[in-house]
């Protein structure tokens, strides 16, 4: 392996694919071996370096320590092989008859009783949370996944049931709202809406599909989705608010008929929750809104785990996130307390005393450190790519 000192900016560049940091490549497409060996924390402060992740550089640095380290050991072995084959400041290593002529063996016996045979000292192997700081743990994101399944069936079921008891809109009528007055209703509004969270929902999972740390970043997720909707289920089912507009029409009330709700709850969890598949048709949903929640949340984890460099990328999921919040309200289809919604404030001391927290602690235990936004292939693409036959050309010619 050529010495790290030596290296040439695309021997950098192989590195970095290696090492599975190819974000780094275009910032460092003119750094050689010898510039990489003194990158320091303070390089990662300053542009470019410092807008590539937002780990500050932690994880590169910490692989250049590894490198820095593997190349001195290289270079003192290289030392002192050279001592050992010069005698006098003239190479001395040819072997003549099984005796070396540096004086250091002798018929093939060492002298002063230095021996040169191979040590091996067998190291037992160390499991994968031990070997890598960020450890998939699939059956950690299955069960954050079952969790957020649970969640919106539960959100569902509660619906249902406060669709009984939503108050008629003609002897309740909406509560007043400054948006509505501002605004008069655009009717097309909320399929927009609804449109813009499925493209943003589409491009956050082809994303994650292309994460290297997929599993954590998964069940961070789902376990956030599920928490934020339990959370609503609360909100809905304590506070029911009546229609926000006089053009709802909402199904018929089913006065404790448990086997036709269960047959509305699974209509509308096959449906998605959507008004445009036609499993929406309950009212009572208001406090808070779950538009706003996938939204905003799809849009969050589209711009934490993509290269910070794609500022275009982030800006069009930022447009398409607030213009389909935008049209909830044009469409009066909620309030506007429903899209703001509610923030549970909480010190980093009362932390441990949300009732959540024994959850994320199980799920985080093993992850050590700022998870980088690395990319690959899923499993299945590079079982293809990998068992693929390459075929080439051969230049026959007859004689």
């Amino acid at each position: 392996m050529k010495e790290v000192r030596l290296w040439t900016p695309g021997d950098v560049s192989d590195w970095l694919t290696d090492e599975g940091m190819q974000e780094y490549i275009d910032a460092l497409r003119d750094v050689d071996g010898a510039a990489l060996l003194k990158l320091s924390e303070q390089d990662f402060n300053t542009s470019p370096l410092s807008l590539v992740t937002g780990d500050s550089g932690r994880q590169l640095l910490e692989r250049i320590d590894t490198l820095r380290f593997t190349s001195h050991m290289t270079a003192h072995k290289s030392i002192n092989h050279k001592k050992i084959h010069q005698v006098n400041g003239h190479a001395g290593d040819s072997l003549i008859n099984g005796i070396i002529s540096n004086g250091k063996m002798i018929n093939g016996s060492p002298k002063n009783g230095i021996h040169t045979e191979v040590v091996r000292i067998l190291i037992p192997s160390l499991s994968e949370q031990e070997r890598s700081p960020f450890p998939t743990e699939w059956l950690k994101t299955g069960v954050a996944f079952l969790y957020a399944v649970c969640c919106f069936f539960t959100t569902t079921v509660i619906i249902s049931v406060v669709h009984e008891r939503v108050p008629p809109k003609e002897e309740t009528p909406p509560l007043p709202d400054k948006f509505f007055d501002l605004f008069d209703r655009v009717e097309w509004a909320f399929s927009i809406c609804e449109i813009n969270g499925m493209l943003l929902v589409g491009v956050w999972f082809s994303q994650w599909l292309l994460l290297k740390h997929r599993s954590i970043v998964g069940r961070r997720f789902f376990f956030i989705v599920g928490t934020l909707y339990l959370y609503r289920c609360v909100t809905m089912y304590v506070t029911t608010l009546p229609v926000p507009g006089m053009h709802f029409k909402c199904s018929p009330k089913l006065f404790g008929d448990w086997e036709a709700q269960s047959r509305r709850v699974m209509k509308m969890m096959a449906g998605g929750g959507l008004t445009i598949t036609g499993s929406h048709s309950l009212c009572g949903d208001y406090l808070y809104s779950g538009h706003t929640v996938m939204l905003t949340l799809t849009y969050l984890f589209i711009k934490e785990y993509s290269p910070r460099r794609f500022w275009l990328y982030h800006w069009i999921c930022w447009f398409m996130s607030a213009v389909g919040i935008f049209c909830i309200l044009l469409a009066h289809d909620h309030y506007t307390i429903d899209v703001v919604g509610l923030k549970e404030k909480s010190t980093g001391n009362l932390l441990s005393r949300v009732w959540w927290f024994g959850i994320f602690q199980y799920l985080e235990s093993n992850v050590r450190g700022i998870v980088p936004r690395n990319y690959q292939l899923p499993f299945f693409l590079r079982t293809l790519t990998s068992t693929r036959v390459k075929y080439s050309k051969l230049d026959s010619r007859e004689s």
